[in-house]
């Protein structure tokens, strides 16, 4: 899912989201009837400066209406937050319910378990757009093999570094992990008042290129049900290498340990920190700050030299809802708010890095601020596991409970990974 700095809240090119079993395996639409006019209802994310968006969609939407002769097309913008109990209303009274929504990729296992989204396998797979989609964007809409939706954008995060405090100390943009670690340490001993590297322990997305960087996973999937991994050696070697940057030697735990995206990003921004693992989406926030001017960016290493870690690659899609009476129309409305043409504007008006890879491939060209998330996207991104549970274990702060507990010396990493597991897995069989 995203969020300002966001959680941008997909996989790694090879992996294939499945639902667990618990999941419906419906395909029909829900709805009683398939009209081919009238009033179709959309809901958007509000965005923190919203109107560039809705010229994008404006246009979009009007011509989807002179394509379709009858059908009118009303867009609310829903603020991100407010999301959940939006759509679990909306999925509980269809009377009230929109045709078509915008939602975040890591929501799509639990909308799809509620038997709110529409499949619309048969539509995306004729779709001429669609034979461009990033692999790992189509996963992203993809559960048990079915189609539930479009990617609209795609988000990663790579390694924004000041340029000015690295030619000062003669440093250079480290190639692997245990470089980053090293010159994040060196940095904040050369110059106290900065952080070397800013880091969260409320930084899940943050987090996780140290994990799969050395090799581990979040859960492997066997038999339709899922089992958590954060316990495994390798996942534990990734844990140790992010909680190590905790400390008064890079970012005191005492104010790092509760530190999300968003304040790390600002850390970065406001020039109190010399580096930082920031979005695509957070060039903006970066550019309105004191480091304006004074910054690169280069995609996060992993454990070997040369190596890019795998991301979380996070978005949001757009789905047509079960409960719909203008099927048509909705799936056709969709394909006009997340095609080629709409992903160009809203690269343009807001920054958001396009799913189709022809398109994000002009998206470089025009603009090089994103080839570092273009290079990072291509060496293979990661997702969180496809189970409605999820939604479940995010909420409940898991993981940065997790990181927080070996950041304040309250656990070890052994301890605290193997509790964490408990409740994941807790939470993945009770999913099932």
């Amino acid at each position: 899912m995203k969020l300002p700095a966001r959680l941008v809240a997909p996989v790694a090119a090879a992996l294939v989201i499945a639902a667990t079993a618990c999941a419906p395996q419906t395909s029909d639409t829900g709805a009683t009837r398939d009209e081919k006019a009238g009033t179709l209802r959309v809901w958007l994310f509000q965005e923190v400066a919203n109107k560039p968006k809705e010229r994008v969609v404006d246009a979009a939407v009007a011509a989807f209406e002179k394509r379709h002769e009858g059908a009118d097309v009303q867009v609310e913008y829903i603020p991100v937050d407010a999301r959940a109990q939006r759509v679990k209303a909306a999925f509980n009274d269809p009377a009230s319910a929109p045709d078509v929504i915008e939602y975040g990729n890591t929501d799509t296992a639990g909308y799809v378990e509620d038997g709110g989204l529409a499949d619309i396998s048969a539509e995306f797979g004729a779709w001429a757009d669609a034979r461009d989609t990033d692999p790992t964007a189509r996963a992203s809409v993809t559960v048990d093999g079915k189609v539930y939706g479009a990617p609209l954008f795609v988000g990663v995060r790579a390694l924004y570094y000041r340029t000015d405090v690295f030619r000062e100390l003669g440093l250079e943009p480290p190639g692997t992990q245990a470089e980053l670690i090293a010159t994040a340490k060196k940095i904040r001993k050369a110059r106290p008042e900065l952080y070397g590297l800013a880091v969260g322990g409320a930084y899940t997305y943050g987090a996780l290129p140290f994990l799969w960087a050395h090799g581990g996973e979040l859960a492997t999937r066997s038999g339709g049900s899922y089992t958590s991994a954060v316990d495994g050696p390798a996942a534990r070697r990734g844990i140790a290498a992010y909680t190590s940057l905790f400390g008064d030697d890079n970012c005191p735990a005492a104010t790092c340990a509760s530190m999300g995206g968003n304040a790390t990003v600002t850390a970065f921004a406001s020039g109190k920190a010399a580096m930082a693992i920031g979005g695509d989406f957070s060039h903006a926030a970066v550019e309105a700050g004191a480091a304006k001017g004074k910054y690169a960016v280069v995609p996060l290493p992993g454990v070997a030299a040369g190596s890019i870690a795998p991301a979380f690659a996070g978005g949001n899609n757009l789905g047509v809802l079960r409960s719909s009476s203008h099927r048509t129309l909705a799936v056709d409305l969709v394909k006009s708010l997340a095609g080629k043409d709409a992903q160009r504007a809203l690269f343009d008006a807001m920054g958001f890095l396009p799913t189709y890879t022809d398109v994000r491939a002009e998206a470089a060209r025009k603009q090089p601020f994103v080839k570092p998330f273009i290079d990072t996207l291509a060496a293979g991104a990661k997702f969180v596991p496809a189970s409605p549970a999820w939604g479940r274990i995010d909420a409940s702060l898991v993981l940065p409970t997790m990181f927080q507990e070996v950041v304040s010396g309250r656990k070890d990493v052994a301890a605290a990974s193997r509790d964490a597991a408990g409740k994941m897995n807790a939470a993945f069989s009770s999913a099932g």
